[in-house]
């Protein structure tokens, strides 16, 4: 594996490439990603945080190669082809991600079905990708299994997707460097030089480093809490996620074909909503206010941390519901009320999407599963925690606050378990 260059990064330092690297790198394909941030409205709260989903990918590239060099100097891992199949994988696990990341998937989904997943394997089966990857001699099939944790080789689905992911130890760093917090740094070369690789094929850790793992999944729920789930970041973000359900109806934007949804970046899509004019006013009033940072305000929070059926449960016709009821009782526009749910799991998800119940650790010669339970202070995180807020503008901020009292009380919530409400 001969490296041809190398990127100057914040957070890694030095990131060196190879030469399909560097060609799947000029790709318009990957160079959009440029054009799509990392962290969606995030930059309105805290103004550094511009890095895209381009770096990201590159920096997820570097560390799962540092990762596949520990486990090929351990024999875990037979040549360096391996580790650059491992890189090509990490590089292009993100290729499929819409404008606004996450947000335009929460559509995609409701619409079509459709994940980034979904769009990512086609990029890289259908387009110039896959005819690079054919020509340096990598099965563009393979490469694409690995990138979204279906690869039958367990411990490198692990690697690029998990606990103990490149992903998590690219992005919490790099997130915490541009929006200014202090929870993301994560001492990853600990964790790695850690790895080892169990009798079942599954990624282990490494006793002696179970506390730099500890610290890691402290510092991805105190993101979560301090940024991703920032009420201010998410008021931007349902004020995105409703422009472009509204404007979906006249812009097509989760019907296209490949061709069409790689000349969506966030730009152009605040571009074409905006250019709507009187074909749907609200979103485009929206957009406009999204861009001038006119945010929403918060009038009602509750935020449940472990397990919540009820919570759980309100889908995306109960929230509109809400919504109606809240701006009746408040006898103010529908269009002003907006009620968000927003979820996570504590803990990362495994390549299968399950949340992480066991960990593999190494003692010696010993290798054992360990229940998460076993760990206290992480299975104090464990669970899935949820934020139900209401937003509306400023002039109705009061009357929409004590409407939202009104109804989503401790009383409604237990009335409604009762009805069933879905």
């Amino acid at each position: 594996m001969k490296f041809v260059g190398e990127i100057t990064d914040p957070v890694h330092r030095n990131i060196r490439f190879t030469d399909i690297e560097r060609e799947l790198l000029d790709t318009a394909i990957l160079q959009r990603l440029r054009r799509i941030k990392q962290l969606s409205g995030a930059h309105l709260v805290y103004p550094s945080a511009h890095h895209s989903r381009f770096e990201h990918s590159i920096g997820t590239m570097h560390v799962a190669g540092y990762a596949g060099e520990t486990l090929l100097n351990k024999s875990y891992l037979n040549t360096e082809e391996n580790v650059q199949e491992l890189r090509l994988a990490a590089l292009l696990h993100d290729v499929g991600h819409g404008p606004f990341s996450h947000l335009f998937e929460e559509i995609l989904e409701n619409k079509s079905k459709r994940t980034h997943e979904n769009l990512g394997k086609e990029i890289i089966s259908r387009t110039e990708i896959s005819d690079i990857l054919e020509r340096y001699g990598y099965k563009s099939n393979i490469v694409c299994q690995l990138s979204f944790g279906e690869s039958k080789i367990k411990f490198l689905n692990e690697v690029i997707a998990g606990a103990l992911s490149a992903d998590i130890m690219d992005y919490l760093p790099r997130d915490g460097l541009f929006t200014g917090a202090e929870y993301g740094k994560i001492d990853y070369h600990r964790l790695i030089s850690s790895f080892e690789v169990v009798s079942n094929a599954h990624l282990a850790l490494n006793r002696s480093a179970i506390y730099s793992f500890e610290s890691m999944l402290i510092s991805r729920y105190e993101m979560f809490k301090a940024v991703y789930f920032h009420k201010t970041v998410r008021s931007a973000e349902v004020m995105l996620l409703q422009a472009m359900r509204l404007a979906d109806e006249h812009l097509n934007l989760t019907g296209g074909d490949i061709e069409d949804y790689l000349k969506l970046t966030d730009d152009s899509t605040l571009e074409k909503i905006d250019s709507l004019g009187g074909l749907n006013d609200i979103a485009v009033q929206l957009v406009n206010d999204y861009r001038n940072r006119k945010l929403l305000k918060c009038v009602y929070e509750k935020f449940i941390h472990k397990n919540n059926d009820f919570y759980r449960k309100i889908g995306r016709q109960s929230l509109n519901r809400l919504a109606l009821q809240i701006s009746d009782d408040a006898t103010v526009q529908d269009s002003s009320v907006f009620v968000d749910k927003s979820g996570a799991s504590s803990m990362p998800l495994t390549p299968t999407k399950d949340e992480i119940r066991t960990i593999m650790l190494i003692d010696k010669a010993e290798a054992y599963e360990t229940p998460v339970s076993e760990i206290p202070l992480i299975d104090s995180l464990t669970g899935v925690f949820d934020v139900l807020r209401v937003y509306t503008t400023s002039k109705n901020r009061e009357n929409v606050r004590q409407s939202a009292l009104k109804i989503l009380g401790v009383e409604h919530f237990s009335a409604s378990r009762k009805q069933g409400i879905t």
